[in-house]
């Protein structure tokens, strides 16, 4: 007993310097990008339209009753409304009553961005790999692709996106413990913040699901009533509110965007399929710059390119087709994988001005899940830790070029 209780407390002591280390090399190429891209480490973003939400709510509206033109508000019957999902807005609104309307949403979003980090490293431990590879690859997770853009200003777009990239890993982290009640709550919490993240729950429920082997279908399933239910009441809060400011439950705002009134085709279209399909599966960072030589392109090029991590599972999941080690759990997070980033390709501008493809930021947690299901590979492989270190400095050199 004494032996047993020696080793859990050495355990935790490695893990909690893992941890540390690894929020003090996150918080080191924080720094460092700051510097380089003049972005202040903590401070408001000019992009605030969550603090301007939170407010309006503590006036006991929900609309924000006046035009911000540089911010991208749905205008609907003379009003004007934040035309995202609401969940962002909730950590803002208890934070305004420390911060006010000076919300420090460039802390914030590098707050959400070490959660995934050690979200993604609680994820792979739980899965079995050792804590070395589990750290290595949880970094690549943040660091090595369009995130790090993401986490460096708190602006409107990116605060929606890096809190659900946080959250869709903390569900991962806790389904991989079989913690299911809290894994789908955060899962919830995470389609608040970007719908197309539905595609997760079925996978997080099928990993749930594998790993009760000592108990019965029916008993299993039993297990996954209460969060289900907790998801079902994070869904029915949206789409009331929803209700409340557009007459539909369905509709958050992004359809009363004047710039997608104006667009032929709308927000989504099979008619944007083609271009982006070019675009972001098989463009090239650099062009030609207007004053001669060459550029990186500051509305995206190939998703695989811009985050390596994806290319590596394509490649991972083709290596297991060919062993013959792709289970069903693998073919489902990669169909669903597939099935997302077609969702995401009909849209008009896959994330409009960043580096890199930022909507494809959204799926970089299938790695980690599938991460998650191999068998004796529990590691990142040789061509993988290169891939990520050229990743990682591709990254640092075009956020550089192209940022807020």
């Amino acid at each position: 007993m004494d032996r047993r209780r020696a080793y859990r407390r050495r355990e935790a002591a490695l893990t909690l310097a893992t941890l540390a280390a690894l929020a003090a090399a996150a918080v080191a190429l924080w720094a460092l990008m700051s510097r380089l891209t003049g972005t202040p480490f903590f401070g408001r973003s000019p992009y605030y339209t969550y603090t301007l939400q939170a407010m309006a709510w503590r006036r006991g509206a929900v609309s924000l009753g006046q035009d911000y033109p540089w911010l991208e508000l749905a205008v609907y019957q003379d009003d004007f409304y934040v035309s995202f999902p609401p969940v962002p807005t909730i950590p803002v609104f208890l934070l305004t009553f420390i911060f006010g309307e000076a919300v420090p949403d460039n802390a914030l979003v590098k707050v959400y961005a070490l959660t995934a980090l050690f979200a993604a490293f609680g994820a792979l431990r739980a899965g079995g790999w050792r804590r070395l590879p589990a750290a290595g690859a949880a970094l690549l997770t943040v660091f090595c692709g369009s995130a790090m853009a993401l986490s460096l200003q708190g602006a409107v777009w990116y605060q929606a996106q890096i809190l659900a990239f946080a959250t869709i890993l903390l569900a991962a982290w806790l389904a991989a413990r079989g913690k299911i009640t809290p894994a789908l709550l955060c899962y919830a919490l995470s389609v608040g913040c970007r719908p197309f993240n539905v595609a997760y729950g079925p996978l997080l429920m099928f990993m749930w699901y594998r790993r009760q082997a000592d108990r019965s279908p029916g008993a299993a399933a039993k297990g996954l009533w209460k969060g289900v239910a907790l998801g079902l009441c994070v869904a029915a809060a949206l789409a009331a509110y929803n209700f409340i400011r557009f007459g539909n439950p369905l509709e958050f705002g992004t359809n009363y965007l004047p710039e997608f009134m104006r667009s032929e085709h709308g927000q989504f279209s099979l008619a944007h399929l083609m271009g982006n399909v070019r675009t972001f599966l098989f463009g090239l960072p650099l062009e030609r710059a207007a004053e001669g030589g060459w550029a990186v392109k500051k509305f995206g090029f190939s998703l695989f390119l811009a985050n390596p991590l994806l290319l590596c599972l394509v490649i991972r999941f083709i290596l297991d087709c060919a062993r013959r080690r792709a289970t069903p759990e693998k073919a489902l997070c990669f169909f669903l994988f597939a099935a997302q980033l077609f969702l995401l390709l009909l849209h008009r501008t896959f994330g409009g001005f960043q580096f890199g493809a930022r909507y494809a930021v959204d799926l970089v947690p299938y790695f980690i899940l599938y991460g998650c299901m191999e068998g004796k590979a529990r590691r990142l492989y040789s061509w993988e830790s290169l891939l990520g270190a050229a990743g990682v400095a591709l990254t640092v050199w075009g956020v550089t070029m192209v940022h807020l």
